[in-house]
């Protein structure tokens, strides 16, 4: 590939990359801010009991029980799928980095990303229980 040519596709590598990071972030404030909306609209006057604390509720701990509140509009879910999209927008940069490394048969970049990738979904899955 001519060194013109390369510059020009890194480059709109950096772009795609920096449009996906900047979608992800605004889709997650989007969410968190919409989620935290309805939560307001339906139970800013309520005031809050400190003394019992309440975890998450056992529906919004799968991805499944999350998305089912988010089609019910239940703000908690709305505000759960939020983070959890802000979460998932670096894990997918790194997808992203890795398919346009391989496409570019950069093999040392492919490497270096496929365990980068593989150290996130590790740490993200809960790693080792000690």
């Amino acid at each position: 590939m001519a060194t013109g040519q390369r510059a020009r596709s890194e480059q709109g590598l950096e772009q795609a990359i920096g449009l996906l990071l900047r979608v992800g972030v605004t889709l997650a404030a989007l969410l968190v801010a919409a989620g935290g909306a309805v939560f307001l609209a339906r139970h800013g006057g309520e005031l809050p009991d400190y003394r019992v604390f309440r975890g998450e509720p056992a529906e919004l701990r799968s991805l499944a029980g999350v998305l089912e509140g988010v089609r019910a509009l239940r703000s908690r879910a709305l505000i759960e799928l939020g983070l959890l999209v802000l979460i998932a927008t670096p894990v997918a940069r790194v997808v992203f980095s890795l398919a346009a490394f391989a496409r570019e048969r950069d093999r040392l970049y492919v490497g270096v990303t496929a365990v980068v990738l593989v150290v996130l979904l590790y740490s993200l899955g809960g790693g080792v229980r000690l």
